[in-house]
């Protein structure tokens, strides 16, 4: 009888943490459907003006660009500070079609979707050619290779005459099944096409990590003789996460190009890339999520530091210029106390949350 009542009892433990892992995996599905049926409604019912449309574009343009810096550096452990060099190239093929063919070509404005994916292509090609360093190259060296390419990028259009020195080149306007997409409604329509964007290039870094192509990206990360004694390729391995965040990289440019409404020099600097990295670790690395978190986290603090900037400028005397000092300051701040005190980024916190969930109220 001992026996039964206890067999009985472990099963029904089994069945109450079966139970709770399908509550979260229920809850998971269940908040990633809400939020997505509130980013697609909100802009129904909320008017917010074409200021915070252009900041929350601004904003997803910046996810995009994460997701595949997140990719190459995150779950390949590949340290890349040139990303907004990738940006950079996806944008400027956009504003080549446009110096070429002109601001009004049917390619820019009708089939500009086309125009994305070939954007797109070319970050990959790009990334795959800074990549081939890596089959001799690791670590620091690579992360060396990457600001080179950076300072290339930099230089070639700064001092190219077909590139406008680095001058704004202008975009001409999309046209969609309604007909051509006008100012007061142009951030509103490129929010949802960057949402669209958004979720596609979500769900294929989801599928691709329950791939052999994704396990491969982990495996050469944590440890690469280990990877290539099971009979991965390394080098190549790495080559093709240069190229997948080259073509995500390429992809947010264009997306730039069309929202700005130009292409100019100063969006794809240094600094930039410096951004897209503190965005990166800010989220968490290797994370999907983190790709989320972290864009969110800087852009807000970009506006409250600009808020607070405002604020106190009114009481401090103008020759201290605040604004340019503390924006600086509370960015380096923010990326010191996150690698002290939470490396794994903010996607840790909601890991933890998941955690305690499984386990209470039992400490097994």
């Amino acid at each position: 009888m001992a026996q039964n009542h206890w067999l009985s009892t472990g099963n029904f433990f089994t069945s109450y943490k079966q139970e709770q892992r399908n509550f979260l995996t229920h809850l998971d599905t269940s908040i990633f459907t809400f939020f997505l049926i509130l980013l697609f409604a909100w802009p129904l019912f909320f008017d917010l003006g074409n200021k915070m449309m252009f900041v929350v574009d601004n904003l997803m343009i910046a996810i995009v660009a994460v997701m595949g810096l997140n990719l190459v550096t995150g779950f390949a452990g590949l340290i890349s500070i040139g990303h907004a060099a990738f940006v950079g190239i996806g944008a400027y093929t956009v504003a080549s079609f446009c110096r070429t063919l002109g601001t009004s070509h049917e390619l820019i404005t009708h089939f500009w979707p086309l125009v994305i994916v070939i954007s797109g292509l070319v970050g990959a090609g790009f990334g795959a050619f800074v990549g081939l360093p890596a089959f001799r190259l690791k670590h620091l060296y690579l992360a060396i290779a990457t600001l080179s390419f950076q300072m290339i990028f930099q230089w070639v259009i700064n001092f190219m005459t077909f590139f406008n020195q680095g001058q704004t080149i202008f975009v001409g306007r999309v046209s969609w099944v309604t007909g051509r997409v006008g100012r007061n409604d142009h951030y509103e329509f490129w929010y949802y096409v960057i949402l669209v964007v958004v979720v596609l290039l979500g769900f294929g870094i989801r599928n691709l990590l329950k791939t052999k192509y994704g396990r491969c990206l982990i495996a050469v990360r944590d440890n690469d003789r280990a990877a290539d004694a099971m009979g991965m390729h390394p080098g190549l391995t790495k080559v093709y996460a240069f190229a997948l965040a080259g073509f995500f990289a390429g992809v947010a440019g264009a997306l730039h190009a069309y929202v700005y409404r130009g292409v100019g020099f100063e969006s794809f600097t240094l600094h930039e890339s410096v951004s897209y990295l503190a965005m990166a670790i800010v989220g968490g690395l290797g994370t999907l999520n983190g790709s989320f978190w972290g864009p969110v986290a800087i852009k807000f603090l970009d506006l409250q530091v600009e808020t607070l900037s405002e604020v106190a400028g009114q009481y401090l005397p103008a020759g201290m210029n605040l604004a340019t000092a503390l924006k600086p300051f509370t960015f380096g701040l923010v990326i010191v106390l996150f690698l002290m005190f939470e490396p794994r980024g903010i996607a840790n916190w909601w890991r933890i949350v998941k955690s305690y969930t499984k386990l209470w109220p039992f400490r097994y």
